[in-house]
């Protein structure tokens, strides 16, 4: 099945300890680019979790935060303090008082706000280093289905386009005599309207000519061709992004040379739809995987 790169999900998950939040994000990259966002005690996970994302994403630039709080019930409703520093703190205020009578004691807030005063908060995160993996997995599952379904959406999308095409390519086929003919016709009224004798076989070397310069046959067989390989691409269910870009390359090629060989103003118009659906699948192929 083909894939979007652009898709969002979110899981969440508690337990005892608190309650735990992935936020998934995800946009079309060249490559597979992944960006962590974790609390401070789930940081020396980052590269198993980068891991996890490579298993279920293949290309991408994917967004991830982890957000954590504890219970309520976890919640400290007091504030410990370190003694020991506080006291190393009021003797170093006193010494430098003993030298500078003028300066200002610290304050309730400053001494608060002093480095190591205020405890940390301990908490066992090992219990939800398991839960925070599965619960990985379970949001980038949620965000490969939200892929999917984007994928879907373009596929038809892109194959909407290519029945277009197909329509223009065979107009383009129907019209190659009635364009050789007209060619044919204004030389002739050309070569007339100069009342000059010509050399038949000469005449009819150079319309061999100008007919072989008009002639798109080759152009539009490799358009078909080329349409052949895009849907076969997309029935593969396979990250395909890169070899559709690449193929949207060749058909451009091939409607430019439409266009310059045209000489006829139907089959020049035709040449500029054909432009424009191609770039019109060319932008929505960026987004997928």
């Amino acid at each position: 099945m083909i894939h979007s790169m652009t898709a969002f999900a979110r899981g969440d998950d508690a337990n005892h300890a608190g309650s735990l939040t992935w936020e998934i994000r995800s946009v079309n990259h060249r490559y597979l680019d992944t960006s962590m966002r974790l609390p401070d005690g789930f940081r020396s996970l980052e590269n198993d979790f980068k891991e996890i994302v490579r298993q279920n994403v293949a290309r991408g630039k994917v967004d991830a935060t982890l957000r954590f709080e504890l219970d309520g019930a976890e919640k400290q409703t007091t504030i410990s303090l370190d003694d020991a520093r506080i006291q190393a703190l009021m003797t170093a205020q006193s010494q430098v008082q003993s030298q500078s009578p003028d300066a200002t004691p610290l304050t309730v807030s400053q001494i608060l706000a002093w480095p190591g005063v205020v405890k940390a908060e301990e908490t066992d995160y090992e219990e939800l280093f398991d839960t925070a993996r599965k619960l990985l997995v379970k949001t980038l599952a949620e965000l490969v289905e939200g892929r999917a379904r984007e994928g879907a959406r373009l596929v038809t999308f892109i194959e909407q386009r290519c029945d277009q095409i197909e329509s223009i390519v065979s107009e383009v086929t129907e019209r190659r005599e009635v364009v050789v003919d007209g060619a044919r016709a204004r030389l002739m009224q050309r070569i007339e309207g100069l009342d000059l004798e010509f050399d038949p076989q000469r005449l009819e070397q150079e319309l061999a000519i100008q007919a072989q310069r008009l002639d798109v046959t080759e152009e539009l067989d490799r358009l078909g061709a080329h349409l052949a390989e895009l849907r076969q691409i997309l029935s593969s269910g396979k990250a395909v992004g890169r070899r559709l870009d690449f193929l949207m390359q060749e058909l451009n090629r091939e409607a430019n040379t439409l266009g310059s060989k045209s000489n006829d103003a139907i089959t020049t118009r035709f040449s500029m739809d054909l432009k424009v659906l191609i770039e019109q699948m060319r932008e929505q192929i960026q987004n997928i995987e």
